[in-house]
């Protein structure tokens, strides 16, 4: 059973201590461990059919496990190649069909690199992109949310206000805010007033709702001069989380934290301890 109904923590994928690697394995074992929530990898490529996707839905429901999943990296809405904007367009849709069949009420992605371009130009073409994608979601009668994430590279589409922006604006897109992937991109948001101050962001450009229904991803987190290098445990990174969890707490967020450090459910858990703590 989740700690809290109203903020639950878990992990990015299937749990190292899970009796085997398959999602039911990786829910059952989420339970088990006290934690909320399960976020299902389809990083490589969506690999699940119709009917595994049910059966895992089932096995979420019933174990009281809520699910999202994360969509290909394979994305990139600024491509130079049109088939390759259709094809990461196709993959976002694809995400989306098996994760409302998981019972998922969104799914993350990252949306685009820059490739040089100006990003205002980007961002238009993001945006009508994600318009198109989001329509033909509508009409096939698919509700999940699309959610941008914050990214971790310079190089990266994903600032916090282009997130915001598209959130905003594109009914259908709501933000993934990945704390350490803004860490890594500044070098700052490290500290509790900082951790504050995005909360009071995100409040300000999308209001209290976006506060109660928020998807958060946590790691320890290597960084350098052109941003992340690769996710780390908690207690090797200089991740103040402590800070972060604490403006969590005082601004009453509500929704789920995916921890994907690499040690994933040992992090989700001492994530889940300190905030039950405070």
């Amino acid at each position: 059973m989740a700690v809290s109904d109203t903020f639950i923590f878990g992990t990015a994928g299937i749990a190292h201590s899970s009796r085997s690697p398959s999602s039911v394995s990786g829910i059952e074992r989420v339970a088990e461990l006290g934690l909320g929530c399960m976020e299902v990898e389809f990083v490589r490529g969506v690999k699940m059919n119709e009917g595994i996707a049910r059966e895992v839905g089932e096995v979420a429901k019933k174990r009281g496990v809520k699910l999202t999943a994360h969509a290909p990296y394979f994305i990139n809405l600024n491509a130079r190649e049109q088939e390759k904007v259709i094809a990461s367009q196709k993959r976002l849709i694809h995400t989306a069909h098996i994760a409302s069949l998981l019972g998922a009420e969104s799914i993350v992605f990252h949306p685009a690199y820059y490739l040089n371009d100006p990003p205002l130009v980007v961002y238009a073409r993001v945006k009508a992109v994600l318009e198109e994608t989001v329509g033909l979601l509508r009409a096939e009668g698919n509700w999940v949310l699309l959610r941008a994430e914050t990214t971790g590279q310079a190089s990266q589409f994903g600032t916090l206000e282009e997130v915001l922006n598209l959130s905003a604006e594109i009914q259908g897109v709501t933000p993934c805010i990945d704390f350490a992937h803004l860490h890594a991109r500044t070098g700052r948001f490290n500290s509790y007033e900082e951790s504050i101050a995005i909360l009071r962001q995100v409040e300000g450009r999308l209001g209290r709702p976006a506060l109660d229904h928020m998807h958060i991803h946590l790691s320890g987190i290597e960084y350098g001069r052109k941003g992340e290098v690769k996710h780390l445990n908690l207690m090797e990174s200089d991740l103040r989380y402590v800070g972060l969890l604490k403006a969590l707490k005082e601004f009453e967020v509500k929704g789920l934290l995916i921890c994907e450090s690499p040690n994933l459910e040992e992090d989700a858990q001492l994530l889940q301890e300190t905030y039950k703590s405070l």
